[in-house]
């Protein structure tokens, strides 16, 4: 029985094989065919796609995208106009709160296509409010100036501070906010692939503080 289970694995291995080989030997082909003027249009269009994320890139960090900053209450409605895609730290001046903002240092370098920012919940009163912000901390994954999702306390990140970064950021690409691979929407077919699911809740956990 193990003969023959082990024989339909080696053939089902040498089927993949030749599959990726085939797939190779057909992208060769295709570049030798290819003459002077379809490769200097190839190099151009990568050029150009260079270009437009180059400009792109430099927009983002024109807006703030690349570091961790902190916003007003009053102006955190037009940091998410301004932003396709950004998260927002409601913090106080407690342990779960810099354990959060640790985490968020690190990807707001990692992903510049976001903006991460932070407020501080006890001087805005009104956002917390209107956004119903009760445990901290909570992030609020906002996309096209619309909240999509929560991330509240530590429940859904493993219940205690020793999540990793790669938890935090598996988390928020969730709610397609970061891209996990890249800084484009090329890869957004993965993030949509991620199920998505709501963490808000109302009570405190045993890793995060109530406002």
């Amino acid at each position: 029985m193990d003969g023959v289970v082990s024989q339909i694995l080696e053939k089902q291995v040498l089927s993949v094989a030749k599959a990726v080989e085939d797939k190779l030997d057909e992208e060769i082909a295709a570049l030798e065919r290819l003459d002077p003027d379809d490769i200097e249009a190839l190099r151009e269009r990568r050029m150009l796609q260079m270009r437009r994320a180059a400009e792109r890139r430099a927009k983002w960090r024109a807006l703030g995208h690349g570091e961790y900053t902190e916003v007003p209450e009053k102006e955190f409605f037009s940091a998410a106009k301004a932003s396709e895609r950004m998260v927002c730290h409601f913090y106080r001046d407690n342990w779960p709160c810099k354990v959060m903002d640790k985490h968020m240092s690190i990807l707001a370098k990692q992903h510049v296509e976001t903006r991460f920012i932070k407020v501080h919940a006890e001087k805005a009163p009104f956002l917390t409010e209107k956004l119903r912000v009760v445990v901290l901390p909570t992030l609020a994954l906002v996309k096209n100036a619309k909240v999509e999702d929560y991330v509240v306390g530590f429940d859904q990140l493993g219940g205690k501070d020793d999540f990793s970064t790669e938890d935090l950021e598996e988390r928020i690409a969730k709610a397609q906010v970061i891209f996990l691979d890249g800084e484009g929407p090329a890869n957004a077919s993965k993030q949509a692939a991620a199920s998505k699911r709501s963490v808000r809740q109302s009570g405190a956990g045993n890793s995060s503080d109530s406002d």
